[in-house]
């Protein structure tokens, strides 16, 4: 009865201890009203951790509400300066929104941005006073800044600047409204001298635009809209000066971080349509914040770590936002996001996660691989799946030399650079142990066949296993393979045989087909990890085999076809056959690939790209031959039926959309009018 009783007393304190460890993942849970998502090695968005949780809102500054904040900046020593737009005045508050100041009023109009130094000086960036205003530690007006008087400037341009961040020698970094010029750098020397455009975004023009503009007259380009770069939306700068800018409609190159000549050194994996912000982390790391609400978290090298936030729906939930306009990174990797439109700050907390996270961050990226193994152990522990961390404890096991593991953590994170250089070390130690035995191996095979042909001279001892193999090669079947490797060496009386001949047949077109479908699945899914085109134990080979077939089928019955309308003498079997003899070189050169995809690195890459290169511009070779032989066409008239058949079969996936789709409609219709019909039989 006592083990009964204590059984049961056991049982219930692991149920409780189960049940308080579910409140407080929900709890959690319900205090993150977002998820949290990050790029995994094969670039494909996946939900990760909870990295920040709302910790606060800062609706008031002391007992004074804000009213329509466009920027905000943190100090070093605790302080919060915020531009209160709509009030036409800075606030100065401490790190618990205790009002300390306010300047600015009756002197600033439409301020936009503001930057503030480690002096506490203030710069704010006024668009309808077309001034910089520079404020000292005491809210005292000590210079204003105008539009540059410098003929590089623009004559015709005006001054209307939104934001603005000052490096160490005080040099001033504006962005202006309609200046598709760049950055403005402005120097304090002299009352301000312009020291020209900085960072200037580039453009691009498709073939289509290039082509119209060529055939517009010169009063027609004079109307149309100019290809003109586009101006940065925010900036931000960092402790060695470096500046980095967003800018909408960039793509990839959305968010930048240029050097001193102006050059981009970043390059990301993801970007946001929409950035508004731009701020720089305490572990070389870059946040980015779009005007809806979510906030992007890079590494030095432009990698997503984590997204997460999002747009309010009016319910007014903590850590969702309405319209960003400005993020901050404090001391201890809070999180400070400014929405205008509910006049307040947001507030977000790094979760444990996070923190290991950023502590390995920090060491990888100054090179301290050894020590950032125990934070990533950490990170690993609770997400072994998170491709960074993975990455990151690849190159540090690539550090100290334990290329097995290196290799390991490098698969996980689909890190090809680390694979590839961990492989070469592995590859290269096994040719330092093994190539004598290699060496030997091979001149034992060779004097092994020596020794047999010699033997099978004397006393026949091959005799019968030379017997079987003739007869195998008499085949009929094995004749018409056999076939194939004549007809890549003289295709033109290849195609003859084919046609008049009856050198191949259905059969043999069959099997060689059978065995090139083998041959791309294997390829696809089990090729070198440096050259594999589809995620780890992902396989739809039922698709693959299908759209190979349709392929085809598409190939072969719309070259018929257009064969049979302009006088080609083939028929369809020959059609196909021809075609299927035509990939022959696939079928040589596949196994090949397949063999040095998993013994090169990425520094012999080379060999299988040409050999890829190689065996398609061979095969099309073939095919244009088998065209213009099986249906005795002038070389003219093979190119024109190539291109009918390319078109034959834009047309017939178009007509099979169409099809699909009203199909598709149809039985929409269908399955309503069954629910309509249910629906009043069982009223």
């Amino acid at each position: 009865m006592k083990k009964a009783w204590k059984k049961l007393f056991v049982s219930l304190t692991a149920l409780l201890l189960f049940l308080g460890v579910a409140a407080d993942s929900m709890k959690v849970q319900a205090d993150s009203p977002y998820r949290t998502y990050t790029i995994d090695g094969d670039g494909y968005v996946t939900e990760t951790q909870t990295a920040y949780l709302p910790y606060q809102t800062i609706t008031k500054i002391g007992e004074e509400a804000l009213l329509a904040p466009t920027d905000f900046t943190l100090t070093d020593d605790g302080y919060m300066y915020i531009l209160d737009s709509g009030n036409r005045r800075v606030v100065v508050a401490d790190m618990e929104a205790n009002l300390i100041a306010a300047f600015g009023e009756g002197i600033l109009v439409n301020p936009r941005g503001m930057y503030v130094t480690a002096d506490h000086t203030c710069y704010v960036a006024d668009r309808d006073a077309k001034s910089i205003f520079v404020f000292d530690g005491n809210g005292e007006l000590i210079h204003t800044y105008g539009k540059p008087d410098h003929p590089l400037y623009g004559g015709d341009l005006d001054f209307l600047p939104l934001k603005v961040v000052v490096n160490e020698s005080g040099t001033m970094y504006v962005i202006c409204e309609s200046n598709n010029n760049g950055i403005v750098q402005i120097s304090p020397v002299e009352g301000g001298t312009f020291l020209g455009y900085f960072g200037t975004n580039t453009t691009s023009a498709s073939l289509w635009r290039i082509f119209w503009r060529a055939i517009q007259t010169d009063a027609q380009r004079a109307k149309s809209v100019g290809n003109l770069p586009s101006t940065p939306d925010n900036m931000a700068i960092d402790e060695k000066g470096l500046i980095y800018t967003v800018t909408r409609g960039e793509g990839y190159d959305t968010l930048k971080r240029l050097n001193i000549a102006g050059i981009n050194m970043i390059e990301c994996d993801a970007y946001e349509e929409v950035p508004v912000a731009v701020a720089v982390g305490n572990h070389d790391n870059v946040f980015v914040a779009s005007t809806n609400g979510y906030i992007y978290e890079y590494n030095n090298e432009g990698s997503l770590l984590f997204v997460f936030g999002g747009s309010d729906d009016g319910q007014q939930r903590i850590g969702l936002s309405t319209k960003v306009e400005a993020i901050q990174i404090d001391g201890s990797d809070k999180i400070y996001l400014l929405d205008s439109d509910k006049a307040q700050i947001q507030v977000f907390e790094p979760t444990e996660f996070t923190r290991h996270l950023h502590e390995a961050l920090y060491l990888f990226s100054k090179g301290r691989y050894t020590e950032s193994k125990v934070p990533l152990n950490q990170v690993l522990r609770m997400n072994n799946l998170f491709d960074y961390a993975n990455m990151a404890m690849g190159k540090a096991l690539l550090q100290e030399e334990d290329y097995e593991g290196a290799i390991r953590f490098a698969k996980l994170a689909k890190d090809y650079d680390g694979y590839s250089d961990a492989f070469w070390e592995i590859r290269n130690n096994w040719l330092k142990r093994n190539l004598v035995t290699v060496i030997l191996l091979i001149v034992g095979l060779w004097l092994a066949k020596r020794l047999l042909g010699l033997a099978d001279k004397r006393w026949g001892i091959l005799k019968g296993p030379k017997a079987a193999l003739k007869w195998l090669g008499e085949r009929k079947l094995m004749r018409e393979l056999r076939y194939m490797f004549y007809f890549v060496r003289h295709p033109i009386d290849g195609c003859y045989g084919i046609k008049r001949q009856n050198q191949v047949s259905l059969t043999s077109a069959n099997v060689m087909l059978f065995i090139g479908i083998v041959f791309y699945v294997i390829d696809k899914y089990f090729c070198g990890f440096l050259f594999k085109t589809v995620r780890e134990g992902y396989y739809d080979i039922i698709s693959d085999v299908g759209l190979l077939l349709v392929a085809l089928f598409l190939v072969t019955g719309c070259n018929y076809l257009m064969c049979t309308i302009n006088d080609g003498e083939g028929k369809l079997k020959h059609i196909y056959c021809s075609l299927i003899y035509s990939l022959t070189p696939y079928l040589v050169f596949m196994p090949v690939i397949f063999a040095i995809s998993h013994v090169v690195t990425y520094n012999e890459a080379f060999f299988v790209d040409f050999a890829s290169l190689f065996m398609f511009v061979w095969i099309g070779i073939l095919v244009f031959i088998s065209v213009r032989e099986i249906n005795n066409y002038t070389i003219k008239e093979t190119v024109k039926i190539i291109g009918l058949t390319v078109f034959t079969i834009l047309i017939a996936l178009l007509l099979a959309f169409i099809i699909y789709v009203l199909w598709a409609q149809v039985f929409d219709f269908i399955q309503s009018l069954f629910g309509e019909v249910v629906y009043k039989i069982g009223n």
